[in-house]
Order: structure tokens, then C-alpha cells, then sequence
């Protein structure tokens, strides 16, 4: 996981884990309109996650 892609989860999540698939990058923008804090948690566990 690279500085870049931890600021960019923190400032605009969706756009951080784009590269990781479609149905991430939904959940993420789903949950980051619901609330800010739960997409970036939501975008560094998806980060965090070697798969």
C-alpha cells in the first residue's frame, strides 16, 4: 500500500481503490455518500488487503 494510495483513501475513497474492481469501488462510493468516515475505513481495508 503506497503514501498516495492512503492520501487519496482519506480524501476521496472511491478513486483509491478503483484499480481494485467494480464492486469495490461501489461499496466504497456507497458507503463514502452514507457517511465519510465509513468509506475511508472501508477503502484502507480494501487497501490492506493482499488478495
Amino acid at each position: 500500500m503506497s503514501l498516495i494510495r492512503v492520501l487519496l483513501a482519506i480524501l476521496f475513497p472511491p478513486l483509491s481503490v478503483i484499480g481494485k474492481g467494480c464492486g469495490s469501488f461501489l461499496i466504497v462510493l456507497l458507503l463514502t455518500f452514507c457517511g465519510w468516515v465509513p468509506g475511508v475505513i472501508a477503502a484502507l481495508v480494501i487497501l490492506n488487503n493482499p488478495n
